[in-house]
């Protein structure tokens, strides 16, 4: 599941695979960082989301506790994640063209292959507050 979500990213985006593989990885440490419902919505659907959005994190030396996480969720913290997200995004070599086709890659995915629909912007995955929002056609994978 996320080496076709990987691949899907290579193609629709102009990345190649292990950038891709990368890019989904800051996107969802990003986005589990923010308690989004997007990241809630991908660790239920996809079988290892969550174990690479924790390597990745890792890698980046991102804050794990509980009260750094807090923290994070304060509007200024959701700054400075979003601003944390694009700058490891540039750093792998994305540009902002890669990076406006990144979201849209994701979220298509996700729908066709899923059913999950209710996020795709950057503002869907930072600073959301989209609870309940995020839907599915089939009630098994419905992650809201």
């Amino acid at each position: 599941m996320m080496n076709d979500l990987t691949a899907h990213i290579a193609k629709t985006s102009g990345l190649a695979e292990p950038d891709a593989r990368q890019a989904l990885g800051i996107v969802l440490n990003a986005a589990e960082r923010q308690a989004s419902p997007f990241a809630t919505a991908m660790f239920t659907t996809l079988p290892g989301a969550r174990a690479l959005s924790a390597r990745t994190g890792s890698e980046l030396g991102a804050p794990v506790g509980e009260i750094a996480r807090m923290i994070e969720q304060t509007p200024g913290g959701k700054r400075r994640v979003a601003r944390e997200m694009i700058t490891a995004l540039h750093a792998i070599g994305l540009d902002h063209k890669h990076i406006g086709a990144l979201l849209p890659a994701i979220s298509s995915h996700m729908e066709e292959v899923h059913g999950l629909s209710g996020f795709g912007h950057l503002g869907d995955l930072i600073g959301s507050d989209l609870d309940g929002d995020i839907t599915a056609d089939d009630s098994d994978t419905k992650a809201a």
